[in-house]
């Protein structure tokens, strides 16, 4: 029976059919039958994945190339004696072993999140009689027992229905309660479709029910899901990947030139083998970005902070970046585009379709026909409708932190608001008309009745239910002037087909008089001679933020998808009020099973609504636009939401409605559920990834210029300018001050009107390599112009270095005025007054270079020597002239891009809209 439950498809057979297979009866299962098939099955709960011991998750974050290189330099350092370079590069290696480590176990955690989500008590029927058992005890043929406000503890095939309502967003992602029933259904139905199925971790809303377990544990479709998730590889972030691309492009170079110099030094210039041994780990040293790692760090840290203030609450530091390339965010719509609260934005009488306009279940608003607002007063069939959907209503609306939630089925509480948007009291309408008796809401009927009698003992039976039923139960309709006149069947028919055409849920309000001595409710009572009232749709309105995220985005150059589990009518809805493209272009979960991965790769590229959407088709979505070379974020809330989110390049999950295990499987976490939040997280994305390429400008062309003295000095037999003691010196101080200073930048002007960057795209770009190799020059230049004239000037050696050191920092400082605008100019007032981090910065440094130039203890620990004031303003001046050299370079190239983007535009070529929004830029 265990291979038949995993593949047999119980939403199809009937339900007696289900318990012939289970072998089970209506009375449940034997205790000893249970006991034994517990045993078989094991305990209803999703298995634990086997977990890396800590010591090896610790140990593989030392897994990368440039971490070996800079290990391999505390190495040589310390054997050399230089203790104080080998604890602070391994200061550098540790901390960021320690962030890396910190942030692992991601997967495990979202494991742990799925598994509690099972019940941890039921009430099931066991030889006849009904136990409480621990949920983990439940096995295939047990009769479960359902109520309101209870967790399903496993999936069941249901065999009694009496009104209930199982709330399955969590699993499906739709957001309105779905009414289950006891028939079979459609073979090929979706998920959402199964009405006589309930699964494992949804909720009853409302109503009864029973029915019989046909898996438990990992079989179920949450445990489907969980196998998901174990499966699905998480991507390395873009930054991450370039990084990797760097630091073996970069650990190549250093070792190919030094390779090449210790063959050179010590064969053809036949220098002593450890003479131009110690030279070559000199070079190393300069050449290796020490301080590197530990910057970008602390810059995506700082991003992260800087995302807190957004209500983005990062999970893990390299993702931050990925934010600032996305090229498309698949969202989710319950919840995420919409305010997951149903409200009633259609109203139909007699004569007019109203539209409503307020916020969720808060019960203030307007009324409005043909867009201008209308009085209540004016129109008196809507007084008779907000009654109605007062009365006959079971939920409650209640105030809690300024925030209206309904207490029952949210249509219900729609209803409710309904009636305060009329600028009715509902309490009061309650309490004028009591109720005396009625007839609960059943799918079979599909309808509610309420008995009502007023203080003089007048009686009227208010009903609520689905149009086709309400108005084959009605002879005559509300007409104005509070008369009635016999009903229109072809207009209602084809009012709610209009109202449902929109995604909208219709729902018939009808009254009918009784005799005042009435006080119970039959069927028969409501079964003929209603009198329709009117009609109302309901829909689960988009955030208004959300709207303008959405157009936001757009004009980023990012594609938003909507992928749901609702129906392709309400989806179709809601793409069209947030703004989506092709909103009429809706493809079903159906649609995809029925493509290659080739058709679906190029379906996405033309559809942005996606239906009744499995797990499986939202992961299947992912990897096909990642197949596109796309970079993907995925937002969603729910437990089918947790494969997509681990396998995109950036998961954001939400924080108030969203289930633990699509948390846990996220890098964000949204604070306010606010798809706002996501575009101004995109900014702040875009913004770490601009700031970490200044500091990588500003990093490499001083360590390649650094090298480079090295190498000068090697190949023309020279004394070294600078120690390679001094070199780290510089290195590290310099980098854990101007370059953190670039980690403060503010966002650039546009830049949520630049396009994605493309996810292949080098951090190193060929403007890069050209402005690396031009700095290297004038750095090479002016460390040696300096050494060279301190030398002719008869300055010791010592001096000399010192000279050399403080010019090669001098140029540092200015070069970081320089790249802090390296796509404007850098001589306007904004520009020269900087941010207070760079100031702090440049006189950290200054103070630095003072104490180890003219204090003796670190004179010794440095061999330094004091510098003339006269020699120290000519220090000044090659760093003023650096700055102008560069600065009127980067103005001659800057003008010569305007004027060939302007001359693209003048000729209409097809760059021409890049070339538009780049000028703009520039």
């Amino acid at each position: 029976m265990q291979e038949h439950n995993r593949t047999a498809r119980w939403h199809c057979d009937p339900a007696e059919a289900a318990l012939v297979k289970l072998q089970s009866t209506p009375a449940g299962l034997a205790e000893e039958t249970a006991s034994i098939r517990l045993g078989k099955f094991g305990p209803n709960r999703l298995p634990a994945p086997p977990k890396r011991p800590a010591w090896r998750r610790f140990l593989s974050q030392f897994h990368n190339i440039l971490i070996y290189v800079l290990l391999a330099s505390a190495a040589i350092t310390s054997l050399l004696g230089h203790l104080f370079d080998t604890s602070v590069i391994a200061a550098v290696v540790l901390i960021n072993a320690v962030i890396g480590y910190l942030q692992e176990g991601k997967a495990e955690r979202a494991m742990d999140a799925i598994r509690q989500m099972l019940a941890p008590r039921a009430s099931v029927l066991r030889d006849g009689e009904r136990h409480t058992v621990d949920a983990e005890t439940l096995v295939p043929g047990d009769i479960v027992l359902l109520e309101a406000g209870e967790k399903i503890p496993a999936d069941l095939r249901l065999t009694v229905a009496h009104g209930l309502q199982v709330q399955e967003a969590v699993l499906t992602g739709e957001s309105l309660p779905v009414d289950k029933q006891v028939s079979s259904v459609d073979p090929d139905a979706a998920l959402g479709d199964r009405t006589c199925m309930a699964f494992s971790g949804t909720l009853v809303s409302s109503g009864l029910g029973r029915g019989v377990v046909t898996a438990t544990g990992a079989e179920t479709e949450i445990g489907r899901i969980s196998r998901l998730l174990a499966r699905v590889e998480t991507l390395k972030t873009p930054l991450i990947l370039q990084m990797d691309r760097f630091a073996k492009w970069l650990t190549g170079v250093i070792l190919a030139i030094a390779m090449l110099l210790l063959v050179y030094g010590h064969v053809v210039v036949n220098l002593p083998f450890a003479e131009i041994f110690m030279a070559v780990v000199g070079l190393s040293v300069a050449a290796i970005p020490e301080g590197l790692p530990a910057v970008l760090t602390i810059t995506l840290a700082l991003g992260v902070q800087a995302m807190a203030r957004r209500n983005a609450i990062v999970r893990r530091l390299p993702a931050i970046e990925t934010l600032g390339s996305v090229s498309v965010i698949c969202s989710d719509k319950t919840g995420t585009l919409t305010r997951n609260e149903m409200m009633v934005v259609s109203v139909v009488t007699d004569q007019h379709l109203f539209s409503l306009r307020g916020r969720g279940y808060e019960p203030r608003g307007t009324i409005h026909l043909d867009n201008t607002e209308v009085s209540l007063s004016e129109h008196d069939p809507l007084r008779e409708i907000g009654r109605i959907a007062t009365l006959c209503n079971d939920a409650v609306l209640q105030k809690r932190d300024e925030t209206w939630i309904v207490e029952g089925d949210p249509m219900e509480g729609a209803l409710l608001a309904l009636t305060g948007k009329l600028g009715m009291d509902p309490k009061r309408e309650l309490s004028g008309l009591p109720r005396t008796d009625t007839i609960p809401f059943d799918a079979k009927h599909r309808f509610m009745a309420t008995l009502h009698h007023d203080h003089e003992r007048n009686a009227f039976i208010a009903v609520k239910g689905a149009p086709e039923k309400i108005l084959s139960m009605c002879s005559h309709q509300r007409i104005a002037g509070d008369g009635k006149g016999p009903l229109d069947l072809g207009y209602w028919q084809q009012e709610a087909e209009a109202i449902a055409s929109r995604g909208q849920r219709v729902l018939a309000l009808a009254v009918k008089p009784v005799d005042k001595t009435k006080t119970t409710l039959d069927y028969a009572d409501v079964e003929q001679e209603l009198t329709l009232i009117g009609l109302v749709g309901l829909i689960d309105p988009p955030r208004q933020d959300a709207i303008d995220a959405v157009a936001e985005c757009h004009r980023a150059g990012i594609r938003v998808k909507m992928i749901t589990g609702d129906h392709q009518g309400t989806a179709a809805a809601i793409g069209r009020q947030v703004g989506l493209n092709n909103p009429d272009r809706v493809l079903t979960g159906a649609d995809l099973d029925r493509m290659d991965d080739q058709a679906l790769s190029a379906a996405v590229a033309e559809t942005d609504i996606f239906a009744r959407t499995s797990p499986e088709h939202k992961l299947r979505l992912v990897m096909a636009l990642q197949s596109r070379g796309m970079t993907v974020a995925m937002t969603g809330d729910g437990v089918n939401d947790a494969p997509a989110l681990k396998r995109a390049d950036a998961g954001i999950a939400m924080g108030l409605k969203g289930s633990e295990a699509a948390k846990e499987a996220a890098e964000f976490v949204l604070a306010d559920d606010n798809f706002v939040s996501i575009a101004a997280a995109v900014r702040e994305g875009r913004t770490v990834y601009d700031n970490i390429k200044k500091v990588i400008s500003w990093t490499l062309p001083t360590n390649a210029g650094e090298a480079m003295t090295i190498i000068v000095a090697l190949l023309f037999g020279m004394t070294l300018p600078i120690t390679p003691i001094q070199i780290l010196w510089v290195n590290l101080i310099t980098a854990v001050t101007l370059g953190v200073a670039l980690a403060f930048e503010p966002t650039e002007k546009n830049t949520m009107r630049r396009p994605p960057r493309p996810k292949g795209e080098s951090i190193l770009s060929a403007e890069l390599a050209w402005y690396i190799i031009l700095v290297s020059l004038l750095f090479l230049g002016g460390v040696f112009g300096i050494y060279n004239y301190a030398l002719a000037q008869g300055y010791s050696l010592e001096l000399a270095r010192t000279m050399a050191l403080n010019t090669l920092v001098v140029m540092e400082i200015f070069n970081l005025f320089f790249i802090r605008n390296i796509h404007g100019s850098s001589l306007s007032l904004d520009a020269i007054k900087g941010t207070r981090a760079v100031w702090i910065a440049v006189l950290t440094v200054t103070a630095a270079q003072f104490a180890m130039t003219y204090l003796p203890p670190l004179q010794k620990l440095f061999g330094t020597q004091s510098v003339p004031l006269v020699d120290g303003l000519l220090i000044l001046l090659t760093g003023i002239l650096l700055f102008v050299v560069i600065e009127g370079e980067k103005q001659i190239r800057l003008s010569f891009r305007r004027s060939r983007e302007a001359k693209q535009l003048r000729t209409g070529s097809p760059e021409s809209a890049q070339s538009k929004e780049n000028v703009v830029r520039l």
